[in-house]
């Protein structure tokens, strides 16, 4: 939905424009230090130019009347992360300066915790927010994934590539879409593919100790999506076992509204950016009349490393 007010419109577009030059200032900076090849500029340029058109149309068409700081946080990860983007990129022709390489993921990872905090203290947390920055953390996993894979081999990119992957099977079968209850463990599991797989691209740590760290990645990785995708279907069978055969086949579509908590793959999205993926909020959702709600409402959980396997 677009905003009414077009200087409440014009704000929002000046805070993805300035994003979007703070990308190409840090790009700059790395090339100065690095060197970067044309390959590493357009691949920089391409990811700075991709997010400043999907986050500029998605904030337009949100209900938003600002921006917000946790927005800001969430868009200088963005920055960094593009700017991991261009040296993984770049590694294909010269392995990039560990160091800043490493030190730009690592900042990219430990503000993930940030952008979710300020947004409950603030009470900025939103929709477009949480799913802003979840799509920011599920990209540096598969950039990450692609530059460990060129080492270990092609086995890492399923890290990276599992989220996405997910999201596709959900178009086909759309009780994949449906709410998840919250889960520390899927968090904790999500997050440590983020540490893993930066231990192992520092190249710090013998080939042995990364390679088991990046497998065991993968193997929890593949428990939580397999334990989830369990507890889905388990729900599906019950809704068709009560007789609620639409609900079972979409995601919650019908008559009525209800709260609902959306934890998980849900069929919630923002207009402007790819078909929803899970993460943790309350919002009134459309639900067939009789049907029960399947979890209480829960606040916008922003700080979510689950994201990082695209399911908060």
């Amino acid at each position: 939905m677009a905003l009414n007010h077009t200087y409440d419109a014009r704000l929002l577009q000046q805070e993805t424009t300035v994003g979007a030059g703070v990308q190409v200032l840090l790009l700059a900076v790395l090339g100065t230090a690095t060197g970067m090849s044309p390959a590493g500029w357009l691949t920089g340029l391409a990811f700075a130019l991709a997010t400043w058109a999907v986050l500029t149309r998605a904030v337009l068409r949100s209900r938003l009347t600002s921006f917000g700081p946790a927005n800001r946080v969430t868009l200088g990860r963005a920055t960094l992360v593009g700017g991991v983007t261009a040296l993984v990129a770049e590694s294909f022709e010269t392995a990039p300066p560990v160091t800043l390489f490493v030190g730009l993921t690592a900042i990219a990872l430990i503000l993930d915790g940030v952008d979710g905090k300020v947004a409950r203290r603030t009470g900025t947390s939103s929709v477009l927010g949480a799913r802003f920055d979840m799509e920011v953390d599920a990209f540096l996993i598969l950039v990450l994934s692609v530059y460990v894979s060129m080492s270990m081999g092609p086995w890492v990119l399923l890290i990276g590539a599992m989220r996405y992957l997910f999201v596709a099977a959900a178009r086909f079968q759309p009780w994949l879409d449906a709410p998840l209850p919250h889960s520390m463990a899927r968090k904790t599991v999500a997050a440590y593919q983020g540490i893993a797989l930066l231990a192992a691209a520092s190249g710090w740590l013998p080939y042995q100790v990364s390679a088991l760290l990046v497998s065991s990645a993968l193997g929890w990785l593949v428990w939580s999506f397999g334990r989830d995708v369990g507890w889905l279907w388990g729900e599906r069978a019950e809704l068709l076992a009560e007789g609620h055969e639409e609900t079972a086949a979409r995601a919650l579509p019908g008559a009525g509204t209800d709260a609902v908590a959306v934890a998980g793959p849900a069929s919630v999205s923002v207009p402007g950016l790819v078909p929803a993926s899970p993460t943790s909020f309350s919002i009134p959702v459309p639900v067939p009349a009789g049907a029960r709600p399947l979890s209480q409402a829960a606040p916008v959980d922003r700080g979510m490393p689950t994201a990082l396997a695209g399911r908060a």
